[in-house]
């Protein structure tokens, strides 16, 4: 507890977590405050069990559907939550489950978040890989018949400018069909700059949606003005990114209140922007250097579940990615029912594959198996491995 209310002294003495730093554009749009609306006013533990019959049984969900099958009352129906969601997931998707791997090609930050390894204050060891050092990692790759790259930095724009990250995407493209963005937020110029280098699709996580929460969690750093971050997929859009993706990290707040501001957001702004290709991410808090500041809050593997569940529900058409931060038996399970998209031979450390430079990772990981390993599983599980889904003309 001592720890706890020393985060959130720290936290008061800071700028305003909600008042945009100079050259920080600001999206004229409503969406975060019908979010922050919805998702202050959401108590789980007023939905019942028919609640939750109700949502399951409807033909489209609506806002409060998806706040009943976050509920704990939706507990006990897991199993029938499931079934529904495989039924909509093979609707929509068939049997295909696209595969690809994050690149972190630098872990230089400027950010002090305290359950993040990059954080600048962390004794860890730095590196950032330039660009024959990354076309290197991108060939060893490429060599495992992958085809989409996730291309990760920490958030320095002095180390990792919009310049050096256009670069990377100029590379991928010699490689992969489809080269996605895990990069601190930029203004929709930005953005149209990086779609022209080869950038297709943008995620961001929000973290958690409790801006008191954030504010605590974020004592220092750009990444400290929560408006900022929440408006970056819109800005991407702007911008021409074709797809962006939708994430907090559960295990930081009230995960079922940060699992529905997530779930609101991303359907508000595909209504929005309807030729927007939309995917969630549901990833837990995972141990790193110096973790010990914050106590997550419970966030088992029936209750991840239930998450996935209720967002494919929510949202039939959406992509959802199944972290590797998750074991290789549940992350098995869950691309039989929901999930579309699997990470495959992951390194978080900065130039392991060709073996560069050797910077230390954000997070632990916990499947590590390669590339072939995943893509055994999938056809073992009666699942069609995809590479890529876009054919270039």
């Amino acid at each position: 507890m001592a720890t706890e209310n020393g985060l959130k002294a720290r936290a008061s003495a800071r700028p305003d977590v909600m008042t945009y730093l100079e050259g920080m554009e600001a999206v004229d749009s409503s969406i975060m405050e019908r979010v922050l609306q919805e998702a202050g006013a959401y108590d789980a533990s007023r939905y019942t069990g028919a609640d939750v019959r109700c949502a399951l049984d409807a033909a489209e969900r609506s806002t409060g559907d998806f706040a009943a099958l976050l509920s704990p009352a939706a507990m006990p129906f897991l199993e029938d939550m499931a079934r529904r969601a495989r039924a909509e997931t093979r609707a929509r998707f068939g049997n295909s489950v696209y595969l690809f791997t994050p690149l972190y090609i630098a872990n230089y930050c400027e950010n002090q978040c305290v359950y993040c390894g990059f954080n600048c204050r962390n004794p860890i060891k730095r590196a950032r890989l330039e660009a024959p050092q990354i076309e290197r990692e991108m060939k060893a790759i490429a060599a495992s018949g992958l085809e989409e790259i996730l291309l990760l930095t920490g958030e320095s724009r002095k180390m990792s400018d919009t310049a050096y990250i256009g670069e990377a995407c100029k590379i991928a493209r010699k490689y992969f069909r489809v080269v996605g963005l895990e990069v601190y937020p930029m203004n929709s110029g930005d953005y149209a700059f990086l779609r022209q280098c080869g950038a297709d699709f943008v995620t961001v996580f929000q973290e958690t949606y409790d801006p008191r929460r954030y504010a605590e969690l974020h004592p220092g750093g750009r990444k400290r003005i929560f408006p900022y971050r929440f408006n970056a997929q819109e800005r991407a859009l702007m911008g021409g990114i074709r797809g962006v993706g939708f994430a907090a990290l559960l295990g930081l707040g009230d995960f079922r209140k940060d699992a529905f501001a997530a779930g609101i957001h991303a359907r508000l702004i595909q209504r929005k922007y309807p030729h927007a290709e939309i995917a969630f991410s549901c990833p837990r808090l995972r141990p790193i250097v110096n973790n010990d500041t914050i106590v997550p809050e419970n966030v088992g593997q029936a209750e991840l579940l239930q998450v996935i569940c209720a967002c494919r529900l929510f949202m039939p058409f959406a992509g959802i990615t199944i972290s590797s931060r998750e074991n290789a038996r549940f992350r098995d399970h869950v691309v039989g029912i929901a999930a579309t998209k699997i990470s495959a031979g992951v390194d978080v450390g900065i130039g392991r594959r060709a073996g560069e430079s050797g910077g230390d990772g954000q997070f632990e990981i916990d499947d590590g198996r390669s590339v072939r390993e995943i893509h055994d599983m999938l056809l073992e599980r009666g699942l069609q491995p995809v590479m890529s889904e876009y054919v270039y003309l």
